[in-house]
């Protein structure tokens, strides 16, 4: 076990680490509307962020691997390189496919920073402690969430939207520096064999799978060739993919994994809470700036409700755990909580509250606490300790899985109706790619006014799905085994 002062301080790196990767996700939701109103494409909008959660979620699993074998210090430093590689050519994107390619190598570093500051916790703090420090990263995570959208506003306020991206320069200086003072090598290395075929299958079935959910019904009709063959694509690569899984020494995601009751139920929560959690939150600042008509730093001001519900209740939630070593009630209640809010928010209209839309983005956030913070403790519980890299990672990849597909087909969902909606119009004319605040405000009251409502009704279905979806989660989290926490870790692997 690692000595008090020593484990503080790899806790604080790890949750510089956490900081700098969740930020980025969050700085961008307020900034969206005005990069797609410089640059256009508002088909590709939700291309932004799934770009990022695409290439993080299928290096995940091979980050674990990559730091048993070289060491975990050094590959966080190396993630840390590539993602801060990433946010300069973010920062100098001139062009929509520019942006999005410059977002997929930010996550080829921030799909790193989540498993390995992740595996480190497992490492260091014994499962009966780690309800607290899971408690602490989710606040960690909900400040990020508060900061971010409030950062993103204030830059494309005062600057201009391409400092969201230059903003993780010092904070990416500063995660390098408190890594080189509290990892100290051991010298010692697990020998590991790195799953390529794996890693390929995967890829090659998780972009078609985003790819499909993108395409699918907008640009391409869904009995065409190029979506069939997408299905058909994604269908034969994930069937090879388990049979390598199977077959090879050291998998990506062992096969084995699934025969744990928190694994399977808590990855299958994953990918339902994953398609919830980034689908509502990346079309809010949308609603708020094009239809209630604040400026970016407002909306950042206006989601702070959902964040502060998520920080109070992830805390809570740990303590909880931390005090009691019961757990399997949180995540059912969070479901609930996290329900009624998405139902709350389909029935959103151009004329709905401040105070109302504010009540209703607390309520999402308080259910979401409880699911986030849970999960990861329960598995690293569950599973065997020489299992803690591969597990923590697997249950982040399907997470992030959840998140690429629900931001595609969200994405997809919401410009397919937006389009229809506005059939006939003037804007039809001009083009909606390009439709933002301005743009908006520039139109005779009357359009105005239809332009708002058929955004609103545009967003109503995607909240009405994920109220469905966290439906299911509640009814999976009921298959849970809840297990007893124990008191015991392992030797770190730095």
């Amino acid at each position: 076990m690692e000595p008090q002062s020593s484990r503080k301080l790899i806790l604080s790196a790890v949750a510089v680490m956490l900081l700098i990767a969740s930020l980025d996700q969050t700085i961008v939701s307020t900034a969206l509307p005005t990069i797609v109103a410089d640059l256009g494409g508002l088909d590709k909008l939700s291309w932004v962020v799934t770009g990022y959660l695409l290439s993080s979620t299928v290096v995940a699993p091979i980050y674990g691997k990559l730091g048993d074998l070289y060491g975990r210090k050094l590959m966080m430093q190396i993630a840390v390189t590539i993602f801060l590689a990433g946010s300069i050519l973010c920062g100098l994107a001139t062009s929509m496919n520019f942006l999005i390619a410059s977002r997929a190598l930010q996550g080829l570093g921030g799909g790193g920073l989540f498993v390995l500051a992740l595996t480190v916790v497992g490492d260091v703090v014994p499962p009966r402690q780690r309800g607290k420090v899971q408690g602490m990263l989710g606040g960690i995570f909900a400040l990020s969430s508060i900061s971010g959208p409030l950062l993103g506003g204030f830059f494309v306020d005062n600057f201009t939207w391409h400092w969201i991206f230059f903003v993780n320069l010092p904070i990416g200086i500063a995660a390098l520096t408190i890594f080189a003072l509290a990892f100290k090598p051991t010298g010692k290395r697990v020998q590991r064999k790195i799953d390529y075929l794996g890693a390929l299958l995967l890829t090659v079935s998780l972009s078609s799978i985003v790819l499909f959910a993108s395409l699918g019904g907008s640009t391409y009709a869904i009995g065409s060739p190029i979506i069939l063959m997408l299905i058909g694509l994604s269908i034969l690569t994930t069937i090879i993919f388990v049979f390598v899984e199977l077959k090879v020494d050291e998998p990506i995601l062992p096969m084995g994994l699934f025969k744990f009751n928190n694994f399977t139920v808590f990855s299958a929560v994953g990918i339902v809470i994953g398609v919830v959690m980034f689908g509502s939150m990346t079309f809010l600042p949308l609603y708020l700036q094009t239809v209630k008509m604040v400026s970016p730093t407002t909306s950042g001001l206006q989601l702070l409700p959902m964040m502060f519900g998520l920080l109070g209740s992830s805390i809570i939630s740990g303590q909880i755990m931390g005090r009691t070593g019961r757990y399997k009630f949180l995540p059912i209640g969070g479901t609930v909580i996290l329900t009624v809010g998405l139902f709350m928010m389909s029935k959103l209209t151009p004329q709905t509250q401040n105070w109302a839309v504010s009540l209703e983005m607390f309520i999402v956030g308080v259910g979401m606490g409880p699911i986030m913070s849970v999960g990861t403790t329960a598995i690293q519980n569950a599973i065997p300790q020489e299992m803690i890299g591969v597990g923590t990672a697997g249950f982040t990849l399907f997470r992030q899985i959840g998140g690429s597909i629900g931001v595609s087909l969200f994405g997809t969902m919401f410009a397919s109706n937006l389009a229809k909606d506005l059939a006939g119009t003037p804007i039809a004319e001009v083009g909606i790619h390009s439709l933002g605040a301005e743009m908006i405000l520039s139109l005779p009251a009357s359009l105005q006014a239809k332009v708002q409502l058929a955004i609103t009704e545009a967003l109503h279905p995607i909240f009405l799905s994920t109220a469905v979806l966290a439906i299911l989660a509640f009814g999976i989290s009921w298959f849970l085994k809840e297990q007893r926490l124990e008191d015991r870790t392992s030797t770190p692997q730095k």
